[in-house]
């Protein structure tokens, strides 16, 4: 226990209670009663002795409650820290976008609907997709006519009931329509209809479906619905939905220029949120080529995973990139870091004479439970790393 020589017994007995209120330090407190006479203070107590100023020592009975450690020096792998935006992942986001012109007469999703590449998401009728089915018919006959043509024609010269041109004029009618039979299939499959839908099409003497089904061009969650029952699209021109793959996600940050150096593309990053449990794992995919002159800083998109699609459009997070430069640090334990009440970190300091003494120090970043210290150090000096706070406590007591 550490006193300061010459304290009056009240002001010990103020001391014991403080101490009292602190289980954590692990300290075994005498019993003396408040306002007891200063000959069972003292009695009850060692008192400090005599040092340098500015050095006080803890009495051996209780240094077994403080933890003494070296201040180390040691390569660390430099961690930029940043705050961004979450984003789609552009590369898995895209428009559903009607290919005919005419009104919808069905919506199948909403906002919030998982979908399958290929599932319809409305229907539209228009006469478009009437005529390019019957434009397909009409070639499918014709196709079918001019095959039987040339077969008649070859059996017809091989009997030497016609000239060699005849036949190759029949050929060349049935090489003209299997063109347009294939330019009529691919219109169709422009339109997005399916084998099955083509296969109806086909069907002589059926009347013609006007409808057409605008089909989610990937697999994803429609985040956006942009058009009601009825509504008139235009081909080409109207988008329908927008649909996203949330299992990835972007974040857009920004770096300071002196992690420029450091932050390259293909660095780790660990993205996190303080309403979120857990960490999610990304990688730098961009390091921008501009500054911005606003903010000093440099834009990064950063892909990261999003199990449970937790990460939201335009959540703000905190990211922590990884990067493979090393950097040669002093570094200590954070519990070794005190705050004054002006929030300046210090250290308490063993000296060779197993004295103690508080220094100011200067923290950089923080990582794996130690401070980077920048000033006030030296490699090899000795901390307190666990019982600074019963010291911090006892020098405010002595005072």
């Amino acid at each position: 226990m550490i006193v300061r020589q010459g304290s009056s017994p009240a002001r010990l007995g103020h001391f014991v209670r403080a101490l009292s209120l602190l289980p954590a330090v692990g300290l075994v407190l005498g019993t003396g009663a408040c306002g007891s006479t200063e000959r069972k203070a003292n009695a009850a107590r060692p008192e400090l002795e005599t040092t340098q100023p500015g050095l006080f020592k803890v009495p051996q009975d209780q240094l077994a409650h403080l933890q003494i450690g070296a201040v180390l020096r040691e390569n660390w792998a430099i961690t930029a820290r940043t705050t961004g935006t979450v984003d789609w992942d552009a590369d898995h986001t895209t428009q559903a976008i009607a290919q005919v012109t005419g009104p919808i007469t069905k919506i199948l999703v909403d906002t919030g609907s998982a979908v399958r590449e290929g599932d319809p998401l409305l229907y539209v009728a228009s006469p478009d997709i009437t005529n390019s089915i019957a434009a397909y018919r009409k070639a499918k006959n014709r196709v079918d006519f001019e095959t039987r043509a040339l077969e008649r024609s070859r059996d017809l010269l091989a009997h030497r009931a016609i000239a060699q041109k005849d036949l190759e004029s029949v050929e060349a009618d049935s090489n003209d329509a299997a063109t347009d039979l294939q330019n009529a299939l691919q219109a169709l499959r422009i339109f997005g209809i399916t084998a099955k839908e083509i296969e109806d099409a086909q069907r002589q003497g059926v009347p013609i479906n006007p409808q057409l089904a605008v089909r989610s061009p990937i697999t994803g969650i429609v985040v956006q619905k942009l058009v009601f029952p009825g509504q008139l699209i235009q081909a080409g021109a109207t988008t329908c939905f927008a649909i996203t793959n949330p299992s990835v996600v972007w974040v857009q940050g920004h770096v300071y220029e002196k992690d420029l150096t450091s932050v390259r593309t293909g660095d780790a990053v660990e993205v996190t949120h303080s309403a979120i449990p857990g960490v999610f794992h990304g990688v730098v995919s961009y390091v921008g080529a501009m500054v911005d002159p606003a903010t000093r800083t440099i834009p990064v998109r950063i892909v990261t995973g999003n199990p449970n699609g937790l990460l939201k459009k335009d959540l703000f997070v905190d990211a922590s990139i990884l990067t493979r430069t090393k950097k040669n640090v002093l570094n200590v334990p954070t519990s070794a870091v005190l705050f004054d009440s002006d929030n300046l970190p210090f250290v308490y300091v063993q000296a060779d004479d197993g004295t103690f003494a508080r220094r100011m120090v200067t923290t950089g970043v923080q990582q794996n439970n130690r401070f980077e210290i920048v000033g006030g150090l030296k490699e090899g000096e000795r901390v307190v790393t666990e019982g600074s706070v019963f010291l911090q406590f006892a020098n405010a007591y002595q005072r």
